[in-house]
């Protein structure tokens, strides 16, 4: 008698898969092909979508430096307030994107913040507000990604190196960062991801001005409160097919890995 467990995963598998075609299927079915690629064309779709990549970009990559020594300490080092720092990065993960952003705020009303906007650089309602506000969810990803694949690389293989003559800089960047490099691609392209796709933060902290601080979420969000809803179709296509593409990377890296 076959077993009736194999056929319950198989069938609740199957339609968890249907639910999610279905709501991307709509998105391109919803106008025709044609709407969302001459909304493509728009120069307000096309600004939103390069403003979204560079930012995003940035934020990533400030955020995976700053997140590489966090998580190698988190993943290496025993001590009394570990959990306390390991809970405490966590926090841009659990908050609310639009709590994060709403903190990042109150903060440049401040007089340490007063300061920083008057002498060095300007993030409410300007572009660098988008960037902070995605670094903080990069970072944060990054960490966790990175605590997880450091912990994964035998600490023996750097006590050998440190054996063999090596300095801790020299075993950490000869030894445990390349062996660490699928964790370090991954990191980087989940925390890419997660920037394209804020919304809450980015729109609380830097504003939803047209043309300026237009993000492709931002103008997902506009354009469908104006009505035009081939242009948000078109933007919404361009997460899914970014979305694909990281899905996809990540499934190859993880093959090779």
């Amino acid at each position: 008698m076959k077993s009736w467990f194999p056929f319950v995963l198989f069938a609740f598998t199957g339609l968890a898969v249907t639910m999610v075609l279905v709501v991307v299927a709509s998105q391109f079915f919803y106008s025709g092909p044609m709407e969302p690629l001459r909304a493509f064309l728009d120069k307000d779709v096309q600004s939103a979508i390069l403003l979204s990549l560079f930012t995003a970009s940035i934020a990533a990559t400030i955020g995976l430096i700053v997140a590489i020594p966090s998580a190698y300490f988190l993943a290496r080092y025993q001590t009394w307030a570990k959990n306390i720092i390991d809970g405490i990065l966590d926090v841009p993960v659990i908050l609310s994107p639009i709590a994060l952003g709403t903190a990042l705020l109150l903060f440049f009303r401040t007089q340490p913040g007063k300061w920083i906007e008057t002498h060095l650089i300007q993030f409410v309602f300007e572009v660098p507000g988008i960037v902070l506000a995605q670094f903080f969810l990069a970072f944060a990803l990054s960490v966790r990604v990175l605590k997880t694949s450091f912990e994964s690389i035998d600490i023996r293989l750097e006590q050998v190196a440190r054996f063999l003559g090596c300095s801790q800089w020299q075993a950490f960047s000869g030894v445990t960062l390349p062996m660490a490099r699928g964790g370090l691609i991954a990191a980087f392209i989940l925390s890419w991801a997660r920037a394209v796709g804020d919304f809450g933060a980015s729109v609380t902290l830097a504003g939803a001005v047209r043309g300026k601080t237009e993000t492709i979420p931002v103008s997902i969000y506009l354009n469908l409160a104006s009505v035009r809803i081939e242009k948000a179709v078109a933007l919404m296509i361009m997460i899914v097919v970014l979305a694909g593409i990281v899905l996809i990377s990540i499934r190859m890296l993880t093959r090779k890995t």
